[in-house]
């Protein structure tokens, strides 16, 4: 069984791992910060970033979120989403805020216009965002 917990946590301590190895010095916050999972500062540009991590434990490029992720976004804010491949390397998908929004708003109003087997979809809060062209895979140059 997985633990969903112990997986998000290992997520977000091998992007902050990844993050320092670049150049980045990295926060975790104390408590559970809803907005963000790290707090980065470049130590070359003295940028700083608010970085939210989507953990999943296997291979799948798949992730769930939801309807606030539309609204969460700003030029200083990336969603790192990680797949674990389980005892695997992990992937890193480096993908800016504002893409994710829009990406999710989009896909869901896609499935809300698409009928179901019972008819018309009812609206939910669940989102996805998926990248299973690998578009953003290892794209950490984005966050400079």
């Amino acid at each position: 069984m997985v633990d969903h917990i112990s997986i998000g946590n290992a997520g977000e301590y091998f992007v902050a791992g990844e993050l320092e190895r670049r150049g980045f010095s990295v926060a975790v916050p104390m408590s559970n910060v809803k907005a963000f999972d790290l707090l980065i500062f470049h130590r070359e540009t003295n940028k700083q970033f608010a970085i939210q991590v989507k953990t999943h434990h296997s291979n799948k490029k798949q992730w769930i979120m939801t309807k606030k992720n539309e609204t969460f976004f700003g030029d200083n804010i990336f969603y790192i989403f990680v797949c674990m491949n389980g005892l695997g390397y992990p992937e890193y998908h480096i993908v800016p805020s504002e893409y994710v929004a829009k990406y999710i708003k989009e896909g869901h109003q896609r499935w809300l216009d698409t009928p179901g087997k019972k008819g018309k979809h009812r609206p939910t809060s669940i989102r996805q965002f998926d990248d299973f062209d690998d578009i953003f895979l290892g794209k950490w140059e984005l966050i400079r």
